[in-house]
């Protein structure tokens, strides 16, 4: 597969991530046919994204969402506005998005909707359960586009975060929850791909229903490069 028939998939950032991690970010999308582009402050992003991949990271600042901080948390507010920038930009034009863990929360932000700021101060006697390993069970909702995409009801995932989706945000659907009821999925009926999971399905590289996911979103930047209005 040459490059110029690769979608470019913009990929956002802290300007501190490990290589490590951003290696997993790479492979997900080269293995699926794209071109992943790093997105962060201190690198300036392209015009010709083909699609988008909101990434995980720091909390998101609370006033965003008309909360207040009352935790010791790490926060970034040059990507925070680095990524409504691109939502900004992007959403508008039809553009693929995909939302993972903060991702998830800032689509849901943008769109008007709150957080959860601490999963484990408003969930009496919630299990800690913080790993890159898949532990934790999600149901999908029925007939909803990741249903559709991955293909099965529930799955196993990983869990790597202390904020969830609160109250959605405007077009925006809860498909996907945990076993303690926590919201795992979002997506919105009012765009073609504009999704957000509350896991790291880069991190599950031999997991085929979220491998069909990472691949989801490269098909869809790949229509967008053929179309006649991109």
């Amino acid at each position: 597969m040459s490059l110029a028939t690769r979608p470019l998939i913009g990929i956002t950032t802290s300007d501190a991530k490990s290589r490590i991690a951003w290696w997993f970010d790479w492979f997900a999308i080269w293995r699926h046919g794209g071109r992943p582009r790093r997105l962060s402050p201190m690198r300036p992003f392209p015009e010709a994204l083909d699609g988008l991949i909101i990434g995980g990271g720091d909390d998101i600042q609370a006033h965003l969402y008309d909360a207040e901080v009352t935790l010791d948390v790490r926060l970034d507010p040059q990507r925070d506005e680095l990524e409504l920038e691109l939502l900004e930009r992007f959403i508008p034009q039809g553009k693929p998005v995909l939302g993972i863990c903060r991702g998830a929360q800032l689509i849901n932000v943008y769109q008007g909707g709150t957080l959860d700021p601490d999963i484990y101060t408003t969930h009496e006697g919630l299990k800690r359960r913080r790993t890159v390993l898949p532990r934790k069970t999600v149901d999908i909702v029925a007939d909803s586009q990741l249903h559709r995409i991955l293909k099965v009801s529930w799955c196993r995932i990983n869990s790597l975060h202390h904020q969830a989706v609160q109250r959605t945000g405007k077009g925006i659907e809860i498909v996907a929850r945990d076993r303690d009821g926590l919201v795992q999925g979002i997506e919105s009926r009012n765009h073609e791909f504009l999704i957000g999971v509350q896991w790291h399905p880069e991190w599950l590289v031999f997991n085929r229903p979220q491998q069909r996911l990472i691949r989801a979103l490269v098909k869809a930047a790949r229509r967008g490069m053929s179309s006649p209005s991109s």
